[in-house]
């Protein structure tokens, strides 16, 4: 069996985490899961009033996402996970999975970002967040296993650079 492997695909909101994530999950062959549908409903609720999360609302949601992540290796399969991810701190949690833990940092200007925001209905995360988020990311370190990858491209093309990045092709699932 080869090595289980999860890809946490990560960056602040509008970066299109999800789109990218699902076309990576796709074509890999491996199983999805969305981080924002593992928030607590104070979470949401908060996020969705404008209100920046603190580090106390993140720990616990960090947690089940890293559980989630051992819980699919412990059944033999690799995944694909959205995640913002946004902190080395918040990633050290989610490298305590079972498995190999790697991201995908998909990063824009803010003005890129925030057009896509500024344009995108049915998401609880507010335009207003996207400046506490960027002053909250911590872009990759050159220890954490992962590649950055510029979204100003469309995002079948992003993830053929992801994929290209950290050595993995379709076939490796």
């Amino acid at each position: 069996m080869s090595e289980i492997q999860h890809l946490v695909v990560m960056g602040v909101s509008g970066s299109g985490k999800t789109t990218v994530a699902r076309i990576l999950a796709d074509r890999l062959g491996w199983p999805f899961a969305e981080a924002d549908d593992h928030h607590p409903e104070a979470n949401v609720a908060k996020m969705a009033a404008g209100t920046p999360l603190t580090d106390e609302d993140r720990w616990p949601w960090l947690r089940i996402m890293r559980d989630w992540l051992s819980e699919e290796a412990a059944a033999g399969r690799s995944t694909v996970i959205t995640c913002s991810a946004l902190k080395v701190a918040y990633r050290d949690v989610l490298r305590e999975a079972d498995g190999r833990v790697r991201f995908v940092h998909l990063a824009a200007a803010p003005e890129v970002i925030g057009g896509r925001l500024e344009h995108r209905s049915g998401h609880f995360m507010p335009p207003s967040l996207l400046p506490s988020q960027l002053s909250t990311l911590e872009p990759l370190a050159e220890h954490e296993d992962g590649v950055s990858i510029a979204v100003d491209i469309p995002p079948e093309e992003v993830a053929d650079a992801a994929l290209r990045g950290l050595g993995l092709d379709a076939v490796t699932a």
